[in-house]
């Protein structure tokens, strides 16, 4: 029997959403939510993966560099292991709508983290902000909550 996860939508859920249309270009822009260290301690405590989902149209579009996004995801990870919260994995989408598997609704990225981790998706859970992230929780069978402003919203 695979591990169970928790997979996280990034933007709006561990950072700041950007404005609609617009994007987190560098680190110097990326502001943890609060609330968000605590969380991951508490799925590290209970033996729960940690999985990064994002999608970043940003870097098809031109506007972000690969090599700035991981950079952005590197020190994410640092400074959240540096509040004592692990991240197991980052996953993300770097294309635009409608040309791959891997773009939230879609299950690709799901699919991957899944192989990759022996991931048991029917004891994992998926915290997302957006309808995205819901069809996508739906679509694999993942437990589904929503997050608003840093709080979890009951539904």
């Amino acid at each position: 029997m695979g591990r169970p996860c928790v997979f996280l939508d990034r933007d709006g859920v561990i950072n700041e959403k950007p404005p609609e249309h617009e994007y987190i270009l560098s680190w110097e822009e990326f502001r943890l939510l609060p609330n968000i260290s605590d969380w991951i301690r508490i799925f590290n405590a209970v033996d729960y993966l940690v999985i990064v989902l994002t999608n970043q149209r940003g870097v098809a579009r031109g506007t972000l560099p690969v090599e700035r996004l991981e950079e952005i995801h590197r020190n994410m990870i640092a400074l959240l292991a540096a509040q004592g919260a692990r991240i197991d994995d980052v996953l993300y989408c770097p294309h635009e709508e409608d040309s791959c598997n891997c773009r939230k609704p879609k299950p690709g990225l799901v699919e991957v983290a899944r192989a990759k981790w022996d991931i048991d998706l029917a004891r994992s859970l998926l915290i997302g902000d957006s309808s995205a992230d819901e069809q996508l929780a739906r679509a694999t069978g993942i437990r589904f909550l929503l997050a608003e402003n840093g709080h979890l919203v009951r539904r």
